[in-house]
């Protein structure tokens, strides 16, 4: 624990905004039923009531901060709400992602042959489809489910953490240390997970940080589409696109999950850029 925190107090500047930035929307995430004043499906008003500060605000009891959405519920309670259904999704998507395509990238790069020709190859067939068409298609046959869509774009990732896994796999395997472990007689889950895995932490946790944001677009853009989480459930992606129509009346609303969206994109990059620069041995500019 002093060492995580001894690293998190040299973090540079841009990488503590984007810490701070992450840390908001992981106690929306959280505490959402807390901090939100209605739940995400109430109707408290009309459509597209004004932001609380406004002069020509309705007055609610709690307030509504952030006005109302397209059909008069809470934006600011859907927001908070919006922030633990698209951050948690994402999360257990990329968790998964990473895990089949860790494994199999170690596995193809230790085991080598066969077994890296044959997962290389399953790899290149699916990377071989335009990623957003394959999952409209895929979405479209199977329905929008939550399990569907967190198996499809688990999926869709899995091979690109397949690529990077095994590149780095197969730097760390030609070392001194795993031919010794191998002559030892050391079994190839304790190499993966004692040799290889330890060396190849870091960049997989700055992978890790790219993959989520990818992923975490990736669904806010489904959402939008109406093939992301159905309605009534608060998404963030699903939020911009009920509310585009107020853009043709000057009303500023869905850039307000927007800019939520961004918010946390640009937060988990500039963390993951810090994670970058360890793994390349660069150091900071003071």
């Amino acid at each position: 624990m002093y060492q995580v925190l001894k690293l998190l107090r040299s973090a540079p500047t841009s990488a503590k905004i984007g810490m701070v930035a992450i840390l908001i929307n992981v106690v929306c995430a959280v505490f959402a039923p807390v901090l939100a004043p209605y739940s995400e499906t109430q109707v408290v008003g009309d459509g597209w009531e004004s932001v609380m500060w406004s002069t020509d605000a309705v007055k609610h009891d709690p307030p509504v901060i952030l006005g109302t959405d397209h059909i008069g519920r809470d934006l600011f309670s859907r927001l908070t709400y919006g922030a633990r259904n698209t951050i948690a999704l994402a999360l257990v998507t990329t968790a998964l992602a990473f895990s089949v395509g860790a494994a199999s990238g170690f596995l193809a790069a230790i085991m080598k042959g066969w077994v890296d020709m044959l997962l290389s190859r399953i790899v290149d067939i699916l990377m071989a489809f335009p990623t957003l068409i394959f999952a409209l298609v895929v979405l479209s046959v199977m329905g929008t489910s939550t399990t569907v869509l967190i198996f499809v774009i688990a999926t869709l990732d899995s091979v690109r953490v397949y690529r990077i896994s095994r590149a780095v796999a197969m730097d760390i395997e030609v070392m001194d240390y795993v031919e010794a472990a191998k002559l030892r007689g050391e079994g190839l889950w304790w190499i993966i997970k004692d040799e290889i895995l330890p060396n190849a932490l870091l960049p997989l946790v700055s992978e890790f940080g790219l993959r989520f944001c990818f992923v975490f677009l990736f669904i806010s853009a489904l959402s939008f589409l109406g093939l992301g989480l159905q309605p009534p459930t608060a998404d963030w992606g699903s939020m911009v696109r009920e509310n585009a129509a107020a853009i043709s009346f000057g009303i500023l609303t869905p850039l307000i999950p927007a800019a939520a969206i961004g918010f946390l994109t640009v937060g988990v990059n500039l963390v993951v850029d810090w994670f970058l620069r360890k793994a390349s041995g660069i150091k900071d500019v003071k």
